[in-house]
């Protein structure tokens, strides 16, 4: 704006000062270049949704040919209103559409002959963005989920659930999107065939939308389970209003049957009342969008919510538009220019006398200096800085150390020079989310790596009971209570060996039949493998584990388990499950009670056939160490695991007398049918009956393998002074081994956790928590959940920041989106320090964008994270290479830049302020039309901008001294005291250039004589020498791109002084006057400040100065 009306001005003649393109060619340059880069972006961000935005999916779609057509070739109308109409701000749509849905329930209670017999499914591609309400999609394995769904009906992917061909005819317009039609759905013959299309099971990968690695098992309603895919015209579903709680659903799905009708001839009057069946719908029929169908099955399901009204999108704050710290202090400086240069005018016009002369007003002649001195705020300052943070990018995008790096936001790369909070995602972002089982403890010895081996020999001894070595003889199954078989060939087995196989043996058995996993057959280029489901991959990891000893898991459903011997390919158990207890977080455990067939491998067993009963569970330490039986090992092996970043799980049996499970079982049934307390009353019952005295069989210790380079890189992170917390939607238990196998936390630090603070807890107890923070805060990290993350921002923000922003590391597990996005912006708040926040999943979108620093990672996850983040990089470890060093290199360069245009500026006005005061201060100006364009332009602009390419350090040492980061967030590169100590050189300068010029070559009567040329050719061509050598004196690595710009812009402007003669005596610059006069007011304008910061770097040398001396 301020420009705009120094351009401005120059329409007005009293005030014009020379050519008006003086001042509006720059403007809009400026202007051009800024809206460009701007535009660019806009466009590729609209591209990369464009992209998102156009993936495929098959739509069912239904068509009915008998109703294509009317008589005399006229259309009938659809079974259905379209579900497009023009939108309408007004209420009186909504009155319309009831209206339609009544009428069509109306239709259907009539009776009548059926004319739904015939309708046709039709699978129809459409785009991601063209899905509607009410749509049914049909999704695959590994396939995202386009919008918040309800599952309608799931089958393996071996039986499929297909859709008939498509044929060609009219296409109904969304079947779910209304209530049924009035024809009749296929026969219930057809609707019962589908039931042994599955059970209706699929599990979902929600990780990018609430972080947790689980998978979650989803299930269609019985009530649409069984329907044929023409029916679904027929079904009503009601939901709740769009929430951002992707843990609650509410809603209800009806059916309204066909009409029965057992003979086509007979009369209206004779069919029976169309009937309407209800259920409800949970959280267990949804499948939300940006989850991933994890299983391998066939899912159809009806669109809900869309868009904006997603839960996704409802938990995703919106974009804010991002400033970088550096911009509001160039903002901050560019207002003391402004009160410089008013100041400034006010004084040569007060100097003069108020009064002035007839011929121009005072406030006529404050204007005009105005004009003259805009120079002092330049207006190439920001086009400067614009192209300097294209450059950045460029450079960043092209580095070969960080392949695949993408900054999507180019308007703030000084930032990564002064992050102080890091805010990481832990699933897929410090770690792969791949599970190993690395160690397990049976109570008198551990098995790890090497030593695995022995644990196979076990396993393969205690599985081989039966028939030996002949394969065609069946082999008895093995139960808990079978006696350990080992064969003796020449040698004794020792009792303690004995022994131990058989704890081992049990371990394995215990391993391979509690938990939630289901085992499944894929196949790739033909060749058919067994993959594993669960919500769990810790579960996968320890069954894949008991089947590299020998214990392979072959079968699972609901009511039955069967295991297989690696070794000999028999089936040596089988189970049935009599009850599962679920996983929950605040249990922190799950358990089966499970009852084993005896007999021959090869018979079949009966439903009342009496086995050994058995109670298994396995859980975290903190919970099982009291529902195990006293033992002396237990505390002391959990913390040797844990200390190695392994989750461990504790693992405990007990065995059941059929008196004691049936007992347990009517007690839990009458407990799971209350409709107050029910969660509660069953616990209590699963507490009094089985959890109590476990036989302890031993514990794992499975690894959460960490990314590559995450340690050194963490390590780095914290030398370099970055606060470094991890905010996870995953368990405790989780975040605390990741916390120590990553080195977030280290050995010498305690964890402080603080759990299970609600609204009703005390405000005194919640202080009181905190208040062990404050003893030690640098040697104490904290551990919270996240409803005691909730108490806290909801009721002691500060009190909580406060104490929190001075710890070494914070870890927040079971966060929400929404806290990510809360503590980001709590940080920023409190601190004014600027925060990094690093995440792949959709599900740290919001934290993304509220840091003003967004990192996303593309991976395993998806590219949610990556679009809506400022930076993409595909590994955790780039993010060193991308503060530490593109971060410095980004914001020193910036801060020079500025710093040089501030100073080529100010010096050009300081002489223009010179010449004012000897002309008896008049208005009138010095350098005009070219001289004061091309002085900012061709004659200077080059060598300046070419300091985006000077570095103060190599890369080496940079990485070798992080600390040198650690000076970058203090803002010295560019900061009061470096910015008046520009001021001064440029005064200095200013007054030497112009002030000798004018002394050297004479006095002058007005522009335009032949003197005043003289002095202008001196004093202008001092300005461009004095300018390019200051920036050769201020770099500190040559780039050969600097030289050349030097070189040439110097070149330039000799070859452009004969065209010149406008404002030059020409005659006059090429005599030897003219010669020793540049060299001498050169020499004395550019030898103090030069010798001056000599004698300061050999005092008080910079930090990067002490380490390249270190370092030869």
């Amino acid at each position: 704006m301020y420009f705009l009306l120094v351009a401005l001005s120059q329409l007005i003649p009293p005030l014009r000062i020379g050519y008006v393109s003086t001042y509006v060619v720059p403007l809009l340059f400026v202007l051009s270049i800024t809206l460009g880069k701007e535009a660019l972006d806009d466009i590729a961000r609209r591209r990369r949704d464009a992209e998102a935005n156009k993936e495929e999916y098959i739509v069912l779609r239904l068509q009915d040919p008998a109703k294509r057509l009317g008589r005399k070739g006229r259309r009938y109308r659809n079974l259905k209103p379209p579900t497009r109409r023009p939108r309408s701000n007004t209420a009186s749509s909504y009155p319309n559409r009831l209206d339609v849905i009544e009428e069509e329930e109306e239709q259907i209670g009539q009776g009548g002959k059926s004319s739904n017999f015939g309708i046709e499914v039709v699978e129809v591609n459409i785009k991601s963005r063209d899905i509607k309400v009410g749509d049914v999609v049909k999704l695959g394995k590994d396939q995202r989920v386009p919008a918040d769904l309800i599952i309608l009906k799931s089958s393996s992917a071996e039986s499929g659930i297909v859709a008939q061909p498509p044929l060609q005819a009219e296409i109904l317009d969304s079947p779910m999107a209304e209530i049924g039609s009035d024809a009749p759905p296929e026969s219930k013959s057809a609707a019962a065939s589908n039931e042994s299309d599955g059970t209706g099971e699929a599990f979902l990968r929600t990780d990018q939308l609430d972080g947790e690695t689980d998978w979650k098992l989803r299930v269609a309603s019985p009530l649409t389970q069984t329907l044929d895919p023409s029916e679904f015209a027929r079904l009503r579903i009601v939901a709740g209003r769009p929430s951002k709680k992707v843990n609650e659903f509410v809603g209800t799905i009806d059916y309204t049957s066909q009409p029965h009708a057992p003979n086509d001839d007979i009369d209206r009057q004779g069919l029976q009342s169309p009937k309407t069946l209800s259920t409800p719908l949970t959280i267990e029929n949804t499948a939300w969008a940006n989850t991933v169908l994890a299983s391998n099955a066939t899912v159809l399901a009806v669109v809900v919510y869309t868009g904006s009204q997603t839960r996704q999108a409802m938990s995703t704050s919106p974009p804010r538009s991002k400033t970088g710290l550096l911009d509001c202090e160039i903002n901050n400086l560019t207002k003391i220019l402004c009160a410089l240069t008013l100041s400034l005018s006010i004084i040569l016009v007060a100097l003069e006398g108020f009064e002035g002369d007839e011929k121009m007003k005072w406030y006529v002649a404050i204007t005009r200096f105005l004009i003259l001195f805009s120079t002092i705020i330049p207006i190439s300052l920001r086009v400067n800085l614009d192209m300097g943070k294209s450059v950045y990018a460029w450079l960043i995008e092209r580095d070969q150390g960080i392949p695949g790096t993408v900054v999507r936001t180019s308007t703030i790369p000084e930032e990564l020079g002064r992050i102080e909070y890091l805010l990481s995602d832990k699933t897929g972002t410090l770690t792969q989310n791949e599970m190993e089982l690395k160690k397990i403890h049976v109570g008198t010895v551990s098995y790890a790596n090497e030593a695995m081996d022995e644990v196979l020999s076990y396993v393969r001894q205690g599985f081989s009971t039966g028939s030996g070595s002949d394969v065609l003889q069946p082999s008895s199954l093995v139960t808990p209570s079978s006696s350990y078989y080992i064969s003796s060939i020449g040698t004794s087995t020792t009792r303690t060996r004995r022994e131990i196989g058989s704890r081992v043996r049990d371990l394995v058995l215990a391993l391979a039949l509690c938990h939630n996993v289901t085992p499944t057959t894929d196949e790739e280029d033909g060749t058919s493998f067994t993959t594993y489901q669960a919500s769990s991959p810790d579960e996968i990891a320890i069954v894949r584990w008991t089947e590299q000893v020998g214990l392979r898991l072959i079968h699972r459903d609901r009511t039955s388990i069967t295991l297989q011997s690696v070794d000999t390919s028999r089936i040596v158990v089988r189970v049935r499950i009599l009850d599962i207890l679920p996983f929950t977080s605040e249990g922190k455990r799950m358990g089966a009670v499970l009852q084993f067939i005896q007999g021959e491998e090869s018979e079949k067993a009966t439903a009342d056939e009496a086995g050994e009963i058995w109670f298994y569970q396995k859980g975290a330490d903190t919970v099982m160490s009291s529902i195990v039986a006293a033992n002396d090992w237990l505390d002391e092996e959990t913390a040797n695991m844990a200390r190695e970043g392994l989750r461990t799980l504790v693992v405990g049996r007990r065995r059941l007398s059929a008196q004691q499970y049936q007992g347990f079982a009517a007690q839990y049934k009458e407990a799971s049918l209350s409709l107050q307390s029910r969660d509660a009353k069953m616990a209590r019952v699963v507490r009094e009956n089985l959890e109590h005295n476990l036989e302890l069989m031993g514990v794992t210790g499975v690894e959460d393998k960490l990314q590559k380079d995450v340690k050194p890189s963490l390590e780095l992170l914290r030398n370099a002074g970055i606060k470094i917390w991890m905010l996870t939607g995953d368990k405790l238990e989780t975040a605390r081994c990741v916390a120590v196998s990553a080195k977030l936390v280290s050995r010498t630090q305690y964890i402080h956790t603080i759990t299970k603070l609600t609204p009703e807890t005390p405000a005194s107890s919640a202080l009181d928590a905190l208040s062990l923070l404050r003893s030690k805060p640098d040697s104490t990290a904290l551990l919270i959940d996240g409803d005691s993350l909730s108490y806290f921002l909801s009721h002691h923000r500060w009190e909580f920041i406060s104490l929190a922003v001075l710890l070494p590391a914070v870890i927040a597990c079971r966060c929400s989106p929404t806290q990510k996005a809360d503590i980001a912006y709590l940080i920023r708040q409190f601190t004014k320090k600027r925060v990094a926040c690093i995440g792949d999943g959709g599900n740290d979108v919001s934290m993304i964008q509220a840091a003003d620093v967004g990192v996303g990672i593309v991976g395993k996850e998806g590219r949610q994270a990556s679009l809506a983040a400022d930076f993409s990089i595909i590994s955790f470890h780039h993010l060193t290479k991308l503060l530490v060093w593109h971060g410095r290199n980004s914001y020193k360069r910036s801060a020079k830049l500025a710093q040089f245009i501030i100073h080529r500026g100010l010096i050009i006005s300081v002489c223009q302020t010179i010449y004012s005061i000897a002309a008896h201060f008049e208005p009138n100006i010095l350098y005009r039309d070219w001289l004061l364009v091309g002085y900012a332009t061709v004659y200077t602009m080059a060598p300046v901008f070419s300091l985006v390419l000077d570095k103060d350090v190599d890369e080496g040492l940079a990485n070798l001294y992080p600390e040198l980061y650690k000076e970058l967030t203090n803002g010295q590169s560019l900061s009061y005291r470096t910015f008046f100590v520009w001021v001064a050189i440029s005064i200095y300068q200013g007054s030497v250039i112009q002030g000798l010029s004018q002394i050297l070559v004479g006095g002058f009567k007005e522009p335009g004589d032949v003197k005043f040329q003289q002095m202008v050719s001196v004093s202008f061509t001092v300005l461009v020498i004095n300018e390019l050598i200051m920036v050769a004196c201020e770099v500190v690595t040559w780039h050969r791109i600097m030289v050349a710009s030097l070189l040439g812009t110097m070149a330039i402007y000799v070859g452009s002084v004969p065209l010149l003669g406008d404002y030059f005596d020409l005659s006059y610059v090429w005599s030897w006057g003219f010669a020793w006069r540049v060299a001498a007011i050169s020499a004395i304008s550019l030898i103090p400040p030069y010798s001056v910061k000599i004698l300061r770097r050999t005092l008080r040398p910079p930090s990067y100065r002490k380490v390249q001396g270190m370092s030869r």
